[in-house]
């Protein structure tokens, strides 16, 4: 017990002593501490208000974005707001997905998962839509591997063999359990 106790002596004047050297450290330090000083704060206690501060709440609104397309909006929003990113609108199966998480509020995890599953599809979506207008994937630039290649050559090189060895096992493992049976 008595240890015990004399650790936590130890420990407090450990302390004290670091407290006592980084405030020794911090003096020279022009601006430190500034906000801890309540005379010096000059919101302390309460901001005094200079009569051009609500100034700021009667400016002049944005004009309504025109809206030409579907735009996917929160339920806890009365309407849309008044700018808003055109440059994806919803469609097809990740915008059906898009729609039906829209329905949920914002704050449960069926609205985000459901966005996030929507963002794979849209994706695939994308691939299947290169493929369809005769794109092949590229996946040594889109992968950035090109990239790689050049400025990171060892850990690409780790990566691949990783890569390369875990298939190979599992290609082994899955060959090994058709073989018995």
């Amino acid at each position: 017990m008595q240890t015990v106790l004399e650790d936590r002596i130890d420990e407090f004047q450990d302390r004290a002593i670091a407290d006592r050297n980084r405030d020794t450290r911090t003096k020279d330090i022009p601006g430190w501490g500034m906000d801890a000083d309540p005379e010096n704060d000059p919101t302390y206690p309460m901001k005094h208000w200079n009569g051009a501060d609500h100034e700021r709440l009667n400016y002049e609104k944005a004009p309504q974005q025109r809206i030409d397309m579907e735009v996917l909006h929160s339920v806890e929003r009365p309407g849309i707001t008044r700018v808003f990113g055109t440059s994806t609108p919803p469609s097809g199966l990740s915008g059906a997905i898009r729609r039906y998480a829209y329905k949920y509020s914002e704050a449960t995890a069926t609205h985000w998962m459901t966005l996030i599953l929507a963002d794979r599809v849209n994706a695939i979506e994308g691939k299947l839509d290169d493929l369809r207008h005769g794109i092949l994937p590229n996946p040594w630039i889109e992968r950035g591997w090109r990239a790689e290649w050049k400025h990171n050559r060892p850990a690409f090189v780790r990566k691949a063999a990783t890569t390369a060895l875990l298939i190979t096992a599992g290609y082994m493992l899955l060959n090994r359990k058709s073989k018995r049976e």
